[in-house]
């Protein structure tokens, strides 16, 4: 960088409590409004790998514009991507640029990672215990495509990238089905790190409030158990203690139940499309930090800065818990039977936060007629709002002992893979009775999100089935790492799963048909020799009006139950072999 460009970090100490024990902190200053380029971001991060033996700047894939995608390491005991880490100690993945233009861990990542590897920095003592990966901008396609003008709402920096990637994909809205080459890299990144805990930079929109930092934690009750618990009651919390002991104040992430904080606030849902919930289908624990828009950018990059500090310390400090929850967790999702796929927001549990915000008014619009929504910073407040942070689950699926794939369908199969799922193909052709779901009914959006037409609302009915499979198929063995993911994306009802994301649209289209003139007679016939048939065919008649007055409605009702009806149609193809 030049000198017009350069950013000042210096630090000082302060003694102030810890987790534990006092500790001295470093305290960033951070000044200007500008945000290095991804080409400026990666060489400073290769100058760190020349210039310290425990760093490795790693390229991990490509993107969907052809470039390299980065992951920056920094490990004392000189292990890096691809080999396993040292399980004896925690591991921390920081994602930044998944947005690019919220690029506030992009800077404090920098700032992070020469502090951590500066051998006079308190902060590079807890590498005896955790290890640092940084990927320095995931949305590298959106990065290269810089200007200030885009995030009208934004106070700075100067110049940031933009939201969508080379494809125009939110790259936020894709760990599950996958589209962008970014995302496909990083889960085989994320896979082989297998981090304990994940930390993803943004900056957040919305409403006006005092502080520069909120947090949104995993969904507690979806990460579930000992795990879920742990995060609510104590992690999370301590983090919140940490920064607040920085003078630093975090809020929960104001997701508002109404047009203003003082409505309420409801915790996010993030379902497996968003990184922190695909983290969580691996029982890793996963924070989003969400800067606020309207603070100055040196203001929020100190302040993700001292957030990823304080994470830090606790992992020094708590190492060992983390990674015995994690543990813990992944014991009890391969001995659990049934997994929660879709939930309610539980109102019925009510907490309350203290929140300092600014008093909301509707006054005049500006521009135009009607009236506009004013934040008045002369009228701040400070008091206690409504919180819903618990949420019940709504919709259940079965784990099998084994799915099979069909290896027709690779576009899912290359996903898996992807994940490191562990598959084994069919050694020979062979006929299989297992449970086939079939899919009743469905919605389907009236308008692309993110590239595709997400089915929602999904009923299927269950029954056994032989199937004819072919030598190649994928056999897979539902009691690995892996089990949850599974089930989230292979079982058809989940908000994300594969037949959600339109993988198995073609089943949802009957092939064959017949010609009513010509099915006359077979119907007739059908009816004279089969009387239940015929009874539940006279009671469909007098029940239906809709059948009862269309002759083809009637002819393609005794198809459907005829031998001759398709038997694939609205078959999902990916089945459970019994136990």
């Amino acid at each position: 960088m030049n000198a017009g460009q350069r950013i000042f970090y210096i630090f000082f100490t302060t003694c102030i409590p810890a987790f534990g024990d006092a500790v001295l902190i470093a305290q960033p200053a951070f000044q200007g409004n500008r945000t290095p380029t991804w080409e400026e971001c990666i060489a400073a991060y290769r100058q760190l790998d020349s210039d310290y033996a425990m760093a490795s700047l790693n390229v991990i894939g490509s993107t969907d514009v052809g470039k390299p995608l980065h992951l920056f390491i920094i490990n004392q005991d000189k292990i890096f991507y691809p080999e396993l880490f040292d399980t004896g100690k925690t591991v921390l993945l920081i994602n930044n640029g998944i947005h690019p233009g919220e690029p506030d861990g992009v800077d404090a990542s920098l700032l992070l990672s020469r502090e951590l590897l500066d051998p006079n920095s308190e902060l590079h003592q807890t590498l005896d215990h955790v290890i640092v990966c940084i990927v320095p901008v995931l949305n590298v396609d959106g990065a290269l495509a810089r200007n200030g003008e885009l995030r009208v709402n934004q106070n700075g920096p100067e110049e940031y990238g933009f939201r969508g990637n080379g494809r125009n994909l939110d790259l936020n809205r894709d760990f599950v089905k996958c589209d962008a080459e970014n995302v496909r890299a990083f889960c085989r990144m994320f896979r082989s790190v297998r981090p304990h805990v994940l930390v993803d930079t943004h900056v957040s929109n919305g409403a006006d409030y005092a502080y520069t930092m909120t947090l949104i934690a995993t969904q507690s009750d979806k990460l579930g158990g000992a795990m879920g618990h742990y995060q609510r009651n104590t992690f999370a919390p301590a983090l919140f203690d940490r920064m607040a002991a920085l003078g630093d104040t975090m809020s929960h992430y104001v997701n508002t139940m109404g047009r203003t904080p003082e409505s309420g606030m409801v915790a996010f849902m993030e379902s497996p499309r968003f990184l922190s919930g695909y983290a969580a289908l691996f029982n890793t624990f996963a924070f989003i930090t969400e800067t606020h828009m309207l603070k100055p950018y040196a203001r929020r990059v100190e302040s993700t800065l001292r957030f990823l500090q304080s994470m830090i310390y606790y992992l020094d400090e708590h190492g060992e818990t983390v990674r015995d929850q994690k543990r813990m967790n992944e014991l009890a999702m391969l001995a659990r039977d049934e997994f929660p796929l879709l939930w309610e927001l539980d109102t019925l549990q009510r907490g309350t936060v203290n929140f300092s915000g600014y008093t909301a008014r509707e006054e005049s619009a500006l521009v135009g007629t009607g009236k506009r929504l004013k934040y008045d910073h002369n009228l701040p407040f400070f008091s206690p709002i409504a919180h819903y942070e618990r949420y019940a689950p709504a919709t259940f699926a079965k784990a099998p002992d084994f799915y099979i794939l069909p290896q027709a369908w690779r576009e899912v199969a290359e996903r898996l893979k992807c994940n490191r799922v562990l598959m084994k193909n069919l050694k020979a052709d062979t006929a299989l009775r297992v449970v086939a779901s079939y899919i009743e009914d469905y919605h389907t959006a009236h308008s692309p999100y993110e590239g595709r037409y997400p089915h929602d609302h999904i009923t299927i009915r269950q029954d056994t089935a032989l199937i004819q499979f072919y030598k190649g198929d994928w056999l897979i063995d539902t009691r690995q790492e892996a089990r949850r993911y599974l089930v989230e994306t292979l079982a058809p009802q989940g908000e994300d799963s594969f037949f959600a994301w339109n993988f198995f649209d073609a089943v949802l289209q009957q092939k064959e048909w017949f010609s009513d003139y010509v099915f006359e007679e077979k119907a007739a016939e059908l009816i004279a020799t089969d009387p239940a048939l015929k009874k539940e065919f006279e009671t469909a008649i007098a029940t239906d009006e809709d059948l009862r007055n269309s002759h083809w409605q009637q002819l393609y009702w005794i198809y459907k139950r005829s031998p001759y009806a398709e038997k694939s149609a609205f078959r999902y193809p990916v089945y459970r072999l019994l136990d």
